[in-house]
């Protein structure tokens, strides 16, 4: 049996967490319209989640730059 590592291929993670950063952005839209429904405790939660997802959509767009400049050296 061959155990042998499959090379590493990240030609396409630019366009893979592109698509995660359009779907957190979606997200965070229908969790803010959820909010119109949602009680003042869940509210809060949407809030403090739609704030991690903002500060998770900055991470991937650094990550989407290092492997665009990684990509074109």
């Amino acid at each position: 049996m061959n155990h042998t590592p499959k090379p590493d291929d990240r030609s396409d993670n630019v366009e893979k967490l592109q698509n995660m950063v359009q779907n957190t952005i979606e997200n965070i839209h229908e969790a803010e319209q959820s909010m119109k429904t949602a009680s003042e405790e869940q509210q809060q939660q949407i809030r403090n989640k739609n704030e991690r997802r903002r500060e998770s959509i900055a991470a991937m767009g650094d990550e989407i730059k290092d492997e665009y400049h990684s990509q074109h050296e």
